[in-house]
């Protein structure tokens, strides 16, 4: 079992959110929350469902209509999937970096431009910068000046 686990009927999850039974009806009617159904088509809501329905008594009571209140849960929603596809892009493209070791060392040249070396390879002006940053554990970054 987790928060997302459909436990409470309606009239339990009225009193744990502090609200009547019929307004909850009717927030699942405008879509702000979506219990799951049982075989017999009664409402059962989990933690997760009593949490956002504080949140909405948080928000109207803060003098938020509906409207607002739904669009904010919208953008809400929104933010947690596209957090989640961000940290799996991150991961993705730490993997490849991992992958091709050759592609991750770059130099700062005079001039401000950065510059790919194979590793191993120096660079070949004097006073420029080169930054290695394995991804590895802890994420160490070890800098120093070349030759």
């Amino acid at each position: 079992m987790d928060e997302s686990t459909p436990l409470f009927a309606i009239a339990v999850a009225a009193e744990l959110a502090g609200m009547h039974p019929q307004t909850l009806r009717q927030y699942d009617r405008l879509g702000l929350v979506r219990p799951q159904r049982t075989a017999g088509q009664s409402r059962r809501y989990s933690m997760r469902d009593v949490v956002q329905l504080r949140e909405i008594a948080g928000l109207t009571a803060e003098g938020l209509n509906l409207e607002g209140i739904r669009r904010i849960l919208e953008l809400e929603n929104q933010v947690s999937v596209l957090s989640a596809r961000v940290r799996e892009l991150e991961a993705a493209l730490a993997d490849e970096l991992l992958a091709r070791p050759g592609r991750r060392v770059f130099a700062a040249g005079s001039e401000g431009e950065v510059v790919s070396l194979r590793a191993g390879t120096r660079v070949r002006k004097q006073n420029q910068v080169v930054v290695w940053r394995p991804l590895a554990a802890g994420r160490a970054a070890v800098f120093g000046e070349s030759d």
